[in-house]
């Protein structure tokens, strides 16, 4: 029982945000100011005790549609800013996130139900095409002992499909390659690639371009390894001893009771804890750059890598239409990672959803990207990410420091020359020092989501924003005004075919990876009707559990 307690204590953590007759400790309330708990209270890191669906329409609000995706479910809504469900996309696995095409396809990553190895939040495995009523057009798997596409894809002007896809790699393999010994698992390590998919008939598809994080690697921990050099000699390349914190590893007990307890995904061991070692959650695409951005949290950094590169190019340091090959052109959030900065001059924490913003918008070839777990500057404790996946004695108190972390939406400027190269400043880091433009609430601390979420630019110049652990939605004005608020009431708690969840849950019962705002004249809609559906979905019903009964009342 004293295991099982030691594992559930991460779980009691997050509750502990989401009970609304809790209160901060007095200590937590010198640290951070925060006021009592409340029921409608948004410091909820969960929202589970907050009313659901819409809270809030302006005249100032975007007309449109919004397209979602409940937790735990195969299927996506489209909804309107009233609220309610007009059109609905149903298969039999689960997804993880949706593109809407101008002809009125849906493209979705789904949920592979049988795919093996990998084991860390986002797998997916399967890209399918829908017509609009449902029908498949395109089912393409790429889910097998050795690869499996996850999290994200992105939609090429010319048909074809970007994906993330993990490739494992053995522990010999890993040491060898020059990362620490101390910090490669017995199954190995998951480096991320990037492929592009060209489909082809109802199933198949050609992979016509690709780039391997594993061949632009570097570290400075052994020079008889494999990658050996000086990190600030080589900004573009990627280093291959980031890693976090050390925790105690996980017995296979309480492993297989945070499988139980929706915590992590079937999948997971004792020895793949940390295997997913870069945790890359966003793709995006800039077709007049011919460049591509990744979101790579673990590293809380976005790296931007060129495109028109040859597959061989790719594998190297030249060639390509910026000259750098398949190295990076950019990269911001955390210098330190190639030896020019330290803690202090860390931009990003555990970021999601980097994009471009879009020609003709307000603030066009900006970055944006949502900044979740920004350290309280009194933080002594590992983020909310970390008590999220970690095991703690339940004698440790509850960590001051993520109760003062927040989240932040970010547009910033990646410095470029004449010739639009990204600069790399006199003290060998890449600019900017800071965003042109941020969004986080009036007292930082009612805006936080620890993980998930996104944000994107409309075409007004507002800002559609998903705060994704508590699934709430928000549309807000250049100078930071909520015009139209909205909190997913839907999970359909779907399970694998074994039983599990297809992605970790946990608490986070109402949780959004991203949402996407659609224009109400976007081609895909001329002819549609668009009315709500006569049956509106059954809202999910939160209802407490009651407290763990100590073990020594147990006779």
């Amino acid at each position: 029982m004293k295991i099982f307690k030691s594992l559930l204590f991460s779980f009691v953590l997050l509750f502990f945000f989401s009970c609304k007759e809790e209160k901060p400790t007095p200590e937590v309330v010198e640290k951070i100011e925060i006021r009592e708990w409340k029921p409608e209270d948004t410091r909820s890191i969960t929202g589970l005790t907050v009313k659901r669906g819409l809270k809030e329409k302006t005249a100032k609000a975007t007309p449109g549609y919004v397209m979602i995706q409940p937790p735990a479910s195969t299927k996506t809504h489209l909804i309107n800013l009233d609220g309610q469900v007009v059109h609905t996309w149903e298969a039999e696995l689960a997804v993880v996130n949706q593109y809407l095409k101008e002809n009125g396809n849906l493209v979705r990553l789904e949920v592979d139900p049988d795919f093996p190895t990998f084991a860390a939040g986002g797998q997916a495995g399967r890209i399918r095409e829908y017509e609009w009523d449902g029908n498949i057009l395109w089912d393409f798997e790429w889910a097998d002992e050795d690869e499996l596409i996850h999290h994200d894809i992105e939609l090429l002007p010319n048909g074809n499909i970007l994906a993330i896809s993990y490739e494992a790699k053995s522990e010999k393999e890993a040491i060898e390659a020059g990362r620490d010994p101390k910090h490669v698992t017995k199954a190995g390590l998951w480096p991320d690639k990037i492929i592009e998919i060209k489909p082809s008939g109802p199933t198949g598809g050609e992979i016509v371009w690709e780039w391997h994080m594993w061949d632009h690697l570097i570290q400075d921990i052994d020079s008889t390894k494999n990658n050996y050099g000086v990190l600030a000699e080589n900004p573009r390349k990627i280093n291959f001893n980031v890693h976090g914190d050390i925790y105690p590893p996980m017995t296979e007990e309480q492993v297989q009771q945070g499988i139980k307890m929706g915590m992590m995904t079937g999948n997971a061991t004792v020895d793949n804890q940390h295997s997913d070692f870069t945790h890359t959650n966003a793709i995006a695409y800039n077709a007049e750059l011919d460049q591509i951005v990744i979101s790579v949290p673990a590293y809380n950094e976005i790296m931007i890598i060129d495109h028109g590169t040859t597959i061989e190019e790719a594998k190297g340091s030249t060639g390509g239409r910026w000259g750098h090959g398949g190295d990076l052109l950019y990269r911001w959030g955390n210098p330190a990672n190639y030896g020019r900065g330290t803690k202090e001059d860390k931009k990003l924490f555990f970021e999601h959803d980097i994009k471009w913003i879009p020609k003709g918008y307000p603030g066009e070839g900006h970055l944006m990207v949502f900044n979740n777990d920004i350290e309280h500057p009194d933080n002594t404790a590992p983020s909310m990410w970390a008590v999220l996946m970690t095991s703690k004695s339940p004698e440790v108190k509850a960590p001051i420091g993520v109760l003062g972390n927040h989240s932040a939406v970010f547009e910033f400027v990646p410095p470029t020359n004449s010739e639009g190269a990204y600069i790399l400043e006199e003290n060998g880091t890449f600019g900017p020092e800071g965003p042109v433009w941020s969004y986080t609430s009036p007292d930082k601390y009612s805006f936080y989501s620890a993980f998930v979420s996104g944000a994107h630019r409309m075409k007004n110049g507002n800002t559609l924003i998903t705060s994704g652990a508590k699934g709430r939605l928000m549309e807000v004005t250049p100078d930071q005004k909520i015009v139209w608020e909205y909190w997913n009431p839907y999970n359909d708690n779907y399970k694998m075919p074994d039983g599990t969840v297809p992605s970790p849950i946990g608490p986070f019962k109402y949780m959004q990876f991203r949402a996407t705002h659609i224009t109400e004249d976007f081609p895909a809609f001329a002819g549609k009707d668009l009315a709500p559906i006569a049956e509106q979905p059954d809202p999910f019903i939160f209802k407490m559990p009651p407290p763990p009964v100590a073990q020594d009342s147990v006779q």
